[in-house]
């Protein structure tokens, strides 16, 4: 059966990227949505009307949750024609100063499942198939204070273009999208709300727009899909100023 997988499906724009997906990718006969909150994906599946949805209650910063994934992956043996990683979090703090948690989840989350999730589904990706990776503008340059998402991010858009050229020669296609900051609870979780006054400066992403632009962007085959006017000229210019100077300025 065609199926399309997403995960970080219960909130934000993981939850909006799994709403749109089925008029983007109407290939997609059934949908695997993957978040931990599994009641929030079961409301969820009743917006995929006519289509057979899966969701997986899983945490993917256990690994336990991978071996489980992997097992599902073998009994069902599905025709992946998408998968969305939108798993991810980030939080607001200097290393060294805040709790060692936070720091490694943001690792473990961004980077490891990230990784873990694409490694174990690209075999039942078929040719014409599209990857979704969510990275962010974090990407571009470091950010203090967000040091280490900064980095896992730029893990994200530097993997994505490698796996990209892998999937070439299969006819597969691997997009990452990097938005903005968008009104979601990432901001509270996080400890960014009312802490940044970078992020209070910042213009916002409308979550439905990107999402809509990603998808397309995916279907399109583009590597790379920054929305907004705004942040494609900040991309430019990250790759246009020294390192050092651009920290300055991101300096969240």
């Amino acid at each position: 059966m065609k199926t399309a997988i997403i995960t970080g499906a219960s909130s934000g724009l993981g939850r909006e990227l799994a709403r749109q997906a089925a008029a983007i990718f109407p290939e997609a006969e059934c949908f695997w949505l993957i978040a931990r909150r599994a009641q929030r994906l079961e409301e969820l599946a009743e917006a995929l009307p006519g289509k057979t949805v899966a969701c997986l209650g899983l945490d993917l910063c256990d690994a336990m949750s991978f071996m489980a994934y992997q097992d599902k992956l073998r009994a069902e043996q599905p025709e992946v024609v998408l998968l969305v990683n939108a798993a991810g979090c980030g939080y607001l703090g200097r290393v060294g100063e805040t709790d060692t948690a936070s720091q490694t989840r943001m690792v473990d989350l961004n980077v490891r499942a990230v990784t873990a999730v694409t490694h174990m589904t690209v075999p039942y990706l078929v040719p014409g198939a599209r990857v979704l990776n969510v990275s962010s503008i974090a990407a571009f340059c470091p950010c203090p204070r967000m040091t280490v998402y900064s980095a896992t991010k730029a893990y994200v858009s530097a993997f994505s273009r490698g796996l990209g050229e892998e999937l070439r020669s299969r006819d597969v296609r691997v997009t990452a999208v990097c938005p903005g900051p968008m009104q979601t609870e990432f901001l509270e979780v996080g400890g960014i709300a009312g802490n940044s006054r970078t992020f209070e400066l910042l213009p916002y992403c409308d979550q439905v727009r990107v999402a809509c632009g990603a998808l397309r962007a995916a279907r399109a085959g583009r590597a790379v899909y920054t929305p907004t006017l705004f942040y494609k000229f900040y991309r430019l210019l990250a790759k246009a100023t020294p390192a050092g100077l651009m920290m300055k300025l991101t300096k969240t």
